[in-house]
């Protein structure tokens, strides 16, 4: 091992920077679907030695002496999200004949986009680089705060964080409730990053036992968590998720409308199987009603007449405001809830919209340019103002998130805080059968874990299912096939949850001193 190190920190050029690329790529592996974390221990260590040998002439300017590291942080950067989120290059293909021209934006423009974040932690983790343990505790750190950072700079993009490799199934989830999944990051990366020590005596003992002892706590307490007793339900929820599997190249088609809406109809109406009671809540996904209901009040009587006694529909649907024969009105992209008459009696509009997907960022300047959206759809969305929970029944309340809103932490922390549910609906058929839906649903039973809530999630063509307070699937649909999930939902009472957004600062700032103290301990003393 130690000459394998040696020659990685001897490297230069593209040499260096392909050994990067393909460090980044293998750190892939430990998300969805693979779920390969030891890969972890392959990736991180070789970024380690990588910035070991990221060095500049003693003669160089500040700047210059940062650049190797940079640039090492940016080559495995663009392997982590080139490899990990290629598949985003699947939506602009749905449409191919009006969006093909901007296939090289998403597969590699993002991920080019995307890399001066792991550059960045590059950068921050040399400047306190030492011997030792310290520069492991630097990498966790400056990881730590750049996947935060990540999450809500640029309108934010939390997608595959680091911290996602330490929870690839529900056993090993339960530690985001203490740690958040941006503290659970600088963790990842301390103890991915720890065989680096195995070729230097200096911390090596102490290194190890430490990342020993981690792992075991992150174990013993999933498992202490995910076997303890439940409290007793308050109540139950019948719920019925429907997976249409429509075809994204006909959905908008007005020719074959009608025949999607008979076919959610259908779907709402058909008798429970497997001794399933009589679902309380329907829920169908993001934008599956194909026209606006103001367009058609006949498809809101078929429901009032499909929806039994006490029934509730949650419908992904377009929702506009406004309008006239001479002004156009705002879209929303919303969750309706519909009852047993046929009448809508709230909505939630989409707080958290996709850039260059619903809408177009800074519009006027960039319709100068030419760029129009790269996710084709029926309009441009608007933003919504605010977020509430909807009813479900007997006080209990549901707080919904469309689509890539589940991938925000504090925003679904913030948003369900006093809900009992928490709804996910989406349309993943964008991104056909790739790792997205896999990654996507992965959040999902994140969120379901740090709020302690149950999520019950409709995907038009996968994954829908219902995920329990623990992360656990109770029951889900593949990908790509038509039907429905019924499941009965135990609603229980709300607990204090320690907050998890608080510890993850710690978690860093823990990380941060360990790294300053080892940095100022190497540096010489004046006799």
């Amino acid at each position: 091992m130690e000459h394998l190190a040696g020659r990685i920190v001897s490297l230069s050029g593209w040499r260096r920077a392909l050994v990067a690329f393909l460090a980044g790529a293998v750190a892939v592996l430990t998300q969805a679907p693979y779920d390969a974390f030891a890969a972890g221990f392959l990736a991180f260590p070789v970024l380690v030695w990588l910035l070991d040998g990221a060095t500049a002439d003693d003669g160089a300017g500040f700047l210059r002496r940062l650049k190797p590291a940079f640039a090492v942080g940016w080559w495995f950067g663009f392997g982590y999200f080139l490899v990990g989120l290629w598949w985003i290059g699947g939506a602009v293909l749905v449409e191919a004949d009006s969006f093909a021209w901007a296939l090289p934006f998403a597969v590699v423009g993002i991920p080019l986009i995307l890399s001066f974040f792991y550059a960045f932690a590059a950068v921050l983790a040399r400047l306190l680089w030492s011997g030792g343990i310290g520069r492991i505790a630097a990498l966790a750190f400056a990881f730590g705060l750049t996947e935060w950072l990540r999450g809500f700079l640029f309108t934010g993009f939390p997608w595959n964080p680091i911290g996602l490799a330490a929870m690839p199934f529900p056993l090993l989830m339960q530690s985001v409730v203490l740690t958040g999944v941006f503290g659970m990051s600088a963790l990842a990366v301390f103890v991915f990053a720890t065989p680096a020590l195995l070729i230097s005596p200096r911390h090596r003992n102490i290194g190890l036992a430490a990342a020993l002892i981690l792992v075991a706590a992150h174990v013993g307490y999933g498992a202490w968590r995910i076997n303890a007793p439940e409290p007793e339900a308050t109540s139950t929820v019948q719920v019925r998720i429907v997976q249409p599997n429509v075809d994204l190249s006909v959905k908008w088609d007005g020719s074959v409308r009608d025949e999607i809406f008979a076919g959610l109809l259908k779907a709402t109406t058909a008798a429970p199987v497997d001794g399933a009671s009589r679902p309380d809540l329907i829920v169908w996904p993001e934008t599956s009603v194909p026209f606006l209901f103001s367009d058609r009040p006949d498809a809101l009587s078929a429901l009032g007449d499909a929806l039994q006694d006490g029934q509730l529909l949650y419908a992904g649907a377009v929702r506009m405001q406004g309008g006239s024969a001479s002004e156009e009105g705002l879209y929303y992209n919303s969750v309706v809830a519909i009852n047993d008459r046929g009448e809508i009696v709230d909505a939630v509009d989409k707080v958290h919209l996709v850039p260059f997907g619903e809408y177009i960022p800074f519009a006027d300047w960039v319709s100068r340019i030419g760029l129009n959206q790269l996710v084709a759809g029926p309009m441009t969305f608007s933003a919504g103002d605010s977020r509430h929970a909807l009813a479900v029944k007997d006080g209990v309340t549901a707080a919904p998130f469309i689509c890539y809103e589940i991938i925000f932490p504090e925003l679904v922390d913030a948003g369900a805080r006093d809900s009992n549910l928490i709804v996910n609906v989406t349309n993943d058929a964008w991104f056909g059968d790739t790792p997205g839906p896999y990654q996507h649903f992965r959040q999902a039973q994140i969120r379901a874990v740090e709020t302690g809530l149950p999520v019950l999630r409709s995907a038009n063509t996968g994954i829908s299912g219902v995920i329990d307070a623990k992360g656990r699937i109770v029951d889900a649909l593949a990908l790509n096939v038509l039907g429905t999930v019924d499941v009965a939902v135990p609603v229980r009472q709300s607990t204090v949850r320690v907050n998890p957004h608080v510890n993850a600062v710690l978690i860093i700032l823990a990380f941060a001193a360990i790294a300053i103290g080892m940095r100022v301990s190497d540096i010489p003393r004046l006799n």
